[in-house]
Order: structure tokens, then C-alpha cells, then sequence
């Protein structure tokens, strides 16, 4: 058996052999993508909309055509925002197919998810939930959550406001695996979170930049070529600062939502409705952009793990990097220790 990174909390809650989870991404987790990752021992995380909506799979089909690629585990991610009860209704149908095909490991984000973990638990599964600081940690556990993805402001699309440090430190002391998600975009970035506590790390935009990936060839080419300095915070996809590629288009439009819709916003009646319509809108946006290329001039998302991201490359090989990388880290250096005395 080839040698593996050490165990943590994490992979010991999950069954992954690598600390490495390929986010769910909208519209960019296909199902191509996830079974890569986790058929090199990290672990894919299935978006269900962007499974149905985007790449055109009756769910239950697309989690066996994972299956099919690798028994290795999966996640899949549950926004449990109670926007409205048809959406809440559809979740809960999702779950109970991820759940009888087998998924045990769930990232929620939003709102309590509570019915989520009753839910998993009852089948021996465990939740993650999103979160951007201690306060949203704190709800989150008291819904009964197993761990957090501690979204730092590195983050692309809706990103933290802490670095990674500061976050660690700030939620260190709960008593529950830490996933660092931010940044990272090389092997030493992956290596230095693990060294500093977190229990796994979690990658987007270094997964939309392979070969495995649906992704248009310019959203690629755009995340290869761009530097951290080129990301910057849009409020005018979804009304809240999003982290992009500043783009041609990006740099025309401007990045502040308009002052209509600052004031809805901020209206306390108004601001769900504006939400909602923003929702939906930069769905359109996302997609066309990442699937169709730059001719629709809208919106790259990424992060500022850009900096370390310098080809396109299959999904399975960045894993076996990450971990090679890491093995190489948790192994003593014999060569460096004195002689034995004769």
C-alpha cells in the first residue's frame, strides 16, 4: 500500500485518506470533478444544483455515477436558508437520496442546520457547517453540527473577513475539527494549515483549474493568469461583497451594488426580496460565465489561492501532491539527527 498523510480528525470522521475537500462550487462541481478527487483519496463534495440544474443529472444517476468511478466517500452540500418551503422541501427530498446511496459526509451553510443533523446522525454520518467567524460557529454547534469550514478572507466567492490565522485561533478553543477554506492554491500553503492547527483543508478554485472540470476554457485560463492583487470584492452579484477576477468587465461595471439597491437592502421587509432576486440573477450570471466564457462578460469567481496556481492540471494528481507533500512534511529527517557514538 502506497504511504498515506497521517490520520486527523477529519479524515478519521469521514473515511478520506488525505485532509483535502473539493468545495461545492456552483455551477462548477460535475460529477467528473468530485470522482476524481476522491478516487485520489481526498474527498469531492456534490452541489446539487449546479448536479441537476447545470450539468443535467437526475441526482440519484449522478451520485452512481460516481460510484462508478470510485467507491472512495463523497460529501454533499445542504444550504439550509429557509428561503422558502418548496426549497426546504427539495433539500430534505436530496438528503434522503444522498442518504440511501450512501453519502455520510454533509457541509451545510446558511441557516440551523439542525434538521440536517438529525438527519444524518440517525444513519452514522457527520455535518460540517460553513462559517465566517465565532458567532455563526457557535449557532452551529448548538444545531448539533460534527465540524466547521472556517471560510477565511482569502475565500473566493462569499468570503470571511479574517485570515486564516486569526480564524483558526478565534475557534481553536470549541472542541471540533477546523477545515481551513482559503488560499490555498499550493502544496506549502496546504502544508502550513495543517501545521497550524486545522484538521483539513478545503480547495475551490485550485479544483475549476483542471482537466476534470466543466469549467470554460477562459474561466481557466482567467484563474491561471490572474495574481491575488487581481481579486476583489463585488457587491453587485448577490448584494453582499463576492470575491472575483477583476475582469475588463468588472473594471467597467464598477463593484458597488447601485443605490437603489443599497437602500432595499437595508430595509428589513425589502432586503429578503432583493436577496432573492439577486440569488437568482447571479445563478444566470455564474453559469453562463463559467460555461460559456468571456463572450458573456460576467463573472469569474475565485480566490486568492490564484497566486499558487500556475496550470491546469488533472483533479487527482493535485491530490497526490498535496499528500506527497504532506507525507514528506510528517517525516522525520534521519539524515539531520548526530551519529551514534561508537
Amino acid at each position: 500500500m502506497p504511504a498515506q498523510p497521517q490520520p486527523t480528525p477529519f479524515t478519521r470522521d469521514t473515511g478520506a485518506t488525505v485532509p483535502l475537500i473539493c468545495g461545492a462550487m456552483y455551477p462548477c462541481s460535475n460529477p467528473e470533478l468530485i470522482a476524481a478527487v476522491s478516487a485520489a483519496g481526498g474527498i469531492g463534495v456534490v452541489q446539487p444544483l449546479s448536479m441537476i440544474y447545470v450539468h443535467k443529472k437526475d441526482l440519484r444517476e449522478g451520485l452512481r455515477q460516481i460510484k462508478r468511478v470510485t467507491s472512495n466517500p463523497i460529501g454533499f452540500n445542504a444550504i439550509v436558508e429557509a428561503s422558502s418551503k418548496v426549497y426546504e422541501d427539495r433539500m430534505r427530498k436530496w438528503i434522503d437520496i444522498a442518504l440511501e446511496e450512501g453519502v455520510r459526509f454533509f457541509v451545510t451553510a446558511l441557516g440551523n442546520p439542525r434538521w440536517v443533523v438529525d438527519k444524518v446522525h440517525a444513519f452514522g454520518g457527520v455535518v460540517y457547517h460553513d462559517v465566517t467567524e465565532r458567532k455563526w460557529a457557535q449557532k452551529a454547534l448548538d444545531g448539533g453540527v460534527d465540524g466547521l469550514i472556517c471560510v477565511n478572507r482569502r475565500a473566493g466567492g462569499h468570503a470571511g473577513q479574517l485570515d486564516p490565522r486569526r480564524l483558526y485561533d478565534s475557534l481553536a478553543d470549541l472542541g471540533v475539527p477546523l477545515v481551513c477554506a482559503g488560499g490555498i492554491g499550493d502544496e506549502q500553503r496546504f502544508v502550513d494549515a495543517l501545521d497550524l492547527g486545522y484538521a483539513a483543508v478545503q480547495l475551490g478554485t485550485r479544483f475549476i483549474a483542471t482537466t476534470e472540470c466543466r469549467a470554460h476554457d477562459d474561466y481557466k485560463r482567467a484563474i491561471v493568469r490572474a495574481a491575488a492583487e487581481d481579486i476583489v470584492l463585488t457587491e453587485r452579484i448577490s448584494g453582499v461583497p463576492v470575491a472575483v477576477i477583476k475582469t475588463d468587465y468588472v473594471r467597467a461595471i464598477g463593484t458597488k451594488a447601485g443605490p437603489v439597491a443599497r437602500q432595499l437592502l437595508k430595509h428589513p421587509k425589502a432586503k429578503h426580496w432583493m436577496r432573492t432576486f439577486y440569488s437568482l440573477r447571479s445563478m444566470w450570471q455564474l453559469k453562463n460565465a463559467s460555461l460559456e466564457g468571456t463572450s458573456y462578460r460576467d463573472y469569474f469567481q475565485a480566490g486568492r489561492s490564484v497566486d499558487g496556481i500556475a496550470a491546469v492540471e488533472p483533479a487527482g494528481a493535485i491530490v497526490e501532491r498535496y499528500a506527497a507533500a504532506l507525507i514528506a512534511a510528517q517525516t522525520p529527517d534521519l539524515s539531520a539527527e548526530a551519529p551514534l557514538a561508537e
